[in-house]
């Protein structure tokens, strides 16, 4: 498959949790209680407990390491962040869309962006990563 500007690499939906948080506070030992408890949330003027940036901006990346097939094929990333993603307090959670698009490509780099929206709205900005280029026949 050539890899050209404008070739998709992927369309990624994740649903995120409450439980989900709880798992990657643990993980990340960031247990911040803006990511568990309403009432810190709400008092710092936010809508509700929100996802941990880092835990938004890793999901992203997905949609770019499973169309490279390899994660140490990603030489740089980086995205600004723009709205947190309100996770509410139920089972169901909040999807998290990501989309990837080739943005450029050199000799032997391919630049993905991936816009990241939940409800709609853009959540992360700027997000790009450089990938090794993959070798022919992909």
């Amino acid at each position: 498959m050539s890899v050209e500007v404008g070739t998709s690499v992927g369309d990624l939906t994740v649903r995120m949790t409450r439980a989900q948080l709880v798992r990657y506070a643990g993980a990340s030992t960031d247990f911040n209680p803006i990511h568990w408890s309403d009432r810190a949330a709400a008092a710092l003027g936010l809508e509700g407990v929100i996802a941990h940036g880092m835990l938004t901006m890793g999901t992203a990346l997905r949609v770019v390491t499973d169309w490279a097939g390899d994660p140490a094929a990603v030489r740089s990333y980086s995205a600004r962040f723009t709205r947190p993603v309100v996770v509410p307090d139920d089972d169901t959670g909040v999807e998290v869309r990501c989309v990837g698009t080739v943005s450029a490509v050199s000799d032997d780099t391919v630049t993905v962006s991936v816009e990241v929206t939940c409800g709609g709205k853009k959540v992360l900005g700027a997000v790009t990563a450089e990938v090794a280029r993959p070798a022919a026949g992909r």
